[in-house]
Formats: C-alpha cells, sequence, structure tokens
C-alpha cells in the first residue's frame, strides 16, 4: 500500500463522512433555512473530498481535467442555488423556526415581522 492509496482512502472516507452529515443534517434541521446550509456546504466538500480521491488515482490528465471542473461548477452552483431557495423561502413568507437566532432582512421588509422570540431584541440598522 502507497501514501497515494492511503491519501485516496482518507479523503474518501472523510468525503463520505461529510456526505453522510449532510444528510442527516437535511433529515433533522427544523426550517428550510438550516436545510439549505446541510444540503451545500458539507455536501459539496464531501463531493470535492470524493473527486478528489478520484483524481489521485486517474492517469490520465485529461480526465482529471474534468474532474476539476465539476468541482468547480460544484463550488460555483451550489452556493448560487442555496441563496436562491433561501430568498424564495423568504418572500414567500416561510416561517423560521423558534431556533433560528437572527433574522438581517426583517428591516428590509416591511410587511415582514421576525419571529416571536427576537422581537425587540435586536435594534435596527442606520
Amino acid at each position: 500500500m502507497t501514501v497515494l492509496d492511503v491519501l485516496t482512502a482518507a479523503a474518501l472516507l472523510v468525503g463520505a463522512a461529510l456526505s453522510l452529515i449532510a444528510a442527516i443534517g437535511l433529515h433533522r434541521f427544523p426550517d428550510v433555512f438550516a436545510r439549505m446550509h446541510a444540503a451545500t456546504k458539507p455536501a459539496t466538500l464531501g463531493l470535492t473530498l470524493v473527486l478528489g480521491a478520484v483524481a489521485l488515482n486517474v492517469g490520465n490528465l485529461g480526465n482529471v481535467a474534468k474532474i476539476i471542473l465539476v468541482i468547480a461548477l460544484q463550488f460555483l452552483t451550489a452556493p448560487v442555488a442555496a441563496h436562491m431557495v433561501g430568498r424564495a423561502a423568504y418572500g414567500a413568507g416561510t416561517e423560521m423556526s423558534e431556533k433560528t437566532a437572527l433574522d438581517e432582512l426583517a428591516a428590509a421588509r416591511p410587511g415582514r415581522k421576525p419571529p416571536s422570540h427576537q422581537r425587540g431584541s435586536v435594534p435596527p440598522r442606520p
């Protein structure tokens, strides 16, 4: 077993663990705003580690370039998609969980009230 094999195995295991954590977060988090965090950050890093492990063992430089392109596109599209889902959910009036600590957009939306546990706790921005 070479050092490359050990690095590949470690990256695969950590990437799979992060993907599992993302799946558990999607199941356990209370609202869409927390779930979109779980769907993007650990899942993106998990996919990057798995694809990086594959790139370490692929001998063809063309295939490595394709893997790097997939990683780059994942880093470009996942945060944008999560941001758009969050904005759409917020604009549609989706209720936040009681565990949400701060609603920074409440002041920017005159018709939107922050969750009851936040009212009066955050001073408005100038």
